[in-house]
């Protein structure tokens, strides 16, 4: 549900400003999990088991939900929101 309060002290356009500060800090947050554990998954999977390519599945799988998280960071998913 959309916040429909209205504040005397909030200036205009502050409310989507820190929105969007906030998504960008958690998809930073979200980034760098990924990066860092794909540092530890793929020379894993090189030395556990080099014949056994098995890293392509959560590298793969979280890259996609990280294309996701940039849509969401971008709004592209705010257009489903009622006003």
């Amino acid at each position: 549900m959309p916040n429909t309060e209205y504040k005397d002290t909030q200036e205009p356009g502050t409310d989507d400003a820190n929105t969007a500060r906030k998504r960008l800090i958690w998809f930073g947050i979200h980034l760098s999990g990924y990066f860092l554990v794909m540092l530890v998954l793929v020379p894993l999977n090189f030395w556990l088991t080099p014949n056994d390519i098995w890293i392509l599945l959560p590298l793969v799988g979280w890259a996609t939900v990280l294309a996701l998280h940039v849509a969401y960071v971008m709004g592209l998913f705010d257009i489903f929101r009622s006003n």
